[in-house]
């Protein structure tokens, strides 16, 4: 679906208009869906943040801004955050601790790494991220796509944490840069 489409969609849903709003699931669905499933593993789980995904976009249409960048930026964004949430809690029922570093991980807009994950050009990221180093490629799909947190990265990769953050921001930002050519 073309980008003012859905824009358009999303307006409508703002104010409320249940039609518009099947019209945008029945557009979204599968890519929020495979979203959902990288990070979850698990169809029925994935269904479940999927689920809570569009009550979040229902219920905050109204708070979208078209700011150039594709407005399945935003949906893929709170998917993506939906199903983080979900992987987090189902950590915290087995009793694992979560570094809170990672509590930082669903950021309110879009950020580089949102962009990079949330653009409906899938092969154009993968290449981005066969250009990076591979150690560095491979930190950032266990972050952003995985939902692994930093600290468990950076043991990962026998790396400080520190050093873990800055691998993720020079590649999101070496990914940005891949993207905008």
């Amino acid at each position: 679906m073309e980008l003012k489409a859905l824009e358009n969609l999303i307006a409508r849903v703002a104010l409320g208009d249940r039609s518009a709003f099947s019209s945008l699931y029945d557009a979204t669905a599968p890519k929020l869906l495979g979203v959902c499933l990288r990070v979850l593993k698990q169809r029925s789980v994935a269904e479940d943040a999927l689920q809570d995904a569009y009550v979040k976009i229902w219920k905050g249409a109204d708070r979208y801004v078209s700011n150039g960048l594709s407005p399945m930026t935003w949906l893929i964004t709170i998917a993506r955050n939906c199903a983080i949430d979900r992987l987090r809690a189902s950590r915290r029922d087995v009793g694992s601790e979560i570094d809170t570093v990672t509590e930082t991980l669903a950021a309110s807009g879009p950020s580089p790494e949102q962009s990079a994950i949330a653009g409906s050009e899938a092969r154009r990221i993968t290449s981005c991220l066969d250009e990076l180093e591979a150690t560095r490629g491979e930190a950032i799909r266990g972050a952003y796509l995985k939902g692994e947190s930093y600290s468990d990265l950076a043991a990962k990769f026998d790396v400080p944490l520190n050093t873990m953050r800055t691998w993720l921001r020079r590649g999101l930002i070496s990914l940005r840069e891949c993207m905008e050519r």
